[in-house]
């Protein structure tokens, strides 16, 4: 019997508790996967101290299950952070951000000894840049960076009608093979108005749980 796509998210989900360790703070990412593994989180909650979210429908959801969300400054380290990725490959890269919380799910991930990823199969890819690459950026810098990312060979797009948790806009970027993503993440940063962007590879995954019809598989670099 194979699985449909909520299943596997769902299998993965479950398969993420087992990395949480007991009395601990736990990092809570965001998006459709993050969900599933905040409702499996839920049925442990007397064993876990609290979460710290990475977005505000995150943390919605988590009081929602009477867990309690901690501040990220009140908090001196985080042993696991679950989320999900828009794309991985198997050097644990990610493309992170079609929510729109790739800012604090950066900042969550930093804060985290160890980083879970939970996707479905379909996220699996060899070169990183099909889904397009979501860029944090402060408004009054929209058209700069922009021009700036055309330069770089991407066609940028404003996200309409969209503004992050952090009160900014978003530029989706199409049309980029991403050969190098450790370089490219650390020089799209440098782009002045920029807030972050959604390439996840100086700080990657440590572990890959992937669904597929099949049941969860364990990926690591």
């Amino acid at each position: 019997m194979s699985m449909t796509q909520d299943e596997m998210k769902q299998a993965v989900a479950k398969a993420a508790i087992g990395y949480i360790p007991e009395d601990t703070i736990v990092g809570v990412g965001t998006g459709s996967t993050a969900n599933y593994f905040i409702d499996e989180l839920a049925k442990i909650k007397n064993k876990i101290r609290g979460a710290v979210a990475s977005s505000e429908a995150s943390a919605k959801r988590l009081k929602g299950h009477g867990i309690e969300v901690l501040s990220l400054n009140d908090v001196i380290e985080i042993p696991v952070y679950v989320d999900g990725a828009d794309e991985i490959t198997k050097h644990m890269h990610m493309t992170k951000g079609g929510g729109g919380a790739l800012t604090r799910e950066k900042i969550v991930a930093a804060a985290s000894k160890q980083f879970v990823c939970v996707c479905d199969q379909s996220k699996l890819v060899d070169v990183l840049g099909n889904f397009p690459l979501p860029i944090e950026v402060i408004p009054m810098a929209r058209s700069y960076v922009a021009r700036e990312l055309v330069k770089l060979g991407g066609h940028p797009k404003l996200r309409e009608g969209f503004t992050t948790d952090n009160g900014n806009i978003i530029l989706d970027v199409y049309g980029m093979q991403i050969m190098n993503p450790v370089e490219l993440e650390s020089s799209l940063n440098q782009l002045t108005g920029v807030v972050t962007n959604g390439l996840f590879a100086r700080r990657a995954a440590d572990v890959l749980l992937l669904g597929t019809p099949e049941g969860v598989k364990t990926i690591k670099p």
